[in-house]
């Protein structure tokens, strides 16, 4: 028997936590609950929940500092919510490492689409074949897992950085659109703003050691590519 996902909310208003709780256990998730900021790592590392859906404002430390603690030790996908509407806030909160971005108020039914794309999606990265384990030289992208090592040492990449190196690497020298990473990693669905491919390939180069053979260009008014180091 599968074990049930577990979803820890972090929200400071109870019926953000009553509203989802009923969607998401009835879809069959667990469900935890936290109302503080400062309480949400405490949380996350006692239980280790399947994906974080974490409000950018909360009492304490803010959910946007929260994110950067999970990304900086996990890979747990991560839904911020918030009532401000700002693109400058949604970018921030992809610049963090978070998977998705939705805005109060919402429906919980929405949240819960959402939450299953994203389950779905890494699924289907970790099992098909053709989607696995990518060696170039010294790094090695691995779906299944959702892990990149250069030289051996883990690279710590939120899940849509990894799939993003992933698609490019495959695909040497092949020139993405800002459109086609949207398309193939967010989902044709994806109302956001394209500047998230930019945020997400900064973050990615920023990450990844300069002595990887796995080199991330710009292509002016077009878009990225990815090139392998001479001799790799």
């Amino acid at each position: 028997m599968n074990k049930k996902k577990l979803i820890l909310i972090a929200d400071d208003e109870i019926g953000i936590h009553e509203s989802l709780r009923m969607y998401l256990v009835r879809e069959g998730y667990e469900v935890y609950s936290v109302f503080r900021g400062d309480d949400v790592m405490e949380a996350f590392n006692r239980m280790r929940p399947d994906l974080v859906i974490l409000d950018i404002m909360m009492p304490g430390r803010s959910g946007t500092q929260v994110c950067a603690d999970i990304r900086a030790v996990s890979m747990t996908p991560v839904i911020m919510l918030t009532a401000k509407g700002e693109e400058v806030d949604k970018l921030l909160g992809f610049a963090l490492g978070a998977d998705d971005y939705m805005v109060k108020p919402f429906s919980p039914r929405e949240v819960v689409s959402r939450i299953q794309v994203i389950f779905r999606r890494m699924n289907q990265m970790q099992t098909e074949p053709e989607q696995g384990k990518l060696v170039i030289g010294n790094t090695v992208i691995d779906l299944r897992c959702y892990e990149v090592r250069v030289k051996g040492e883990s690279v710590l990449l939120s899940p849509k950085e990894v799939e993003i190196l992933h698609l490019m690497a495959s695909h040497p020298r092949q020139v993405f659109t800002r459109e086609q990473l949207l398309d193939n990693i967010w989902g044709f669905d994806f109302n956001g703003d394209p500047r998230v491919v930019d945020t997400s390939i900064k973050r990615i180069r920023k990450k990844l050691p300069e002595e990887t053979d796995i080199l991330l260009r710009s292509v002016y008014g077009v878009g990225y590519k990815t090139e392998v180091r001479e001799g790799a």
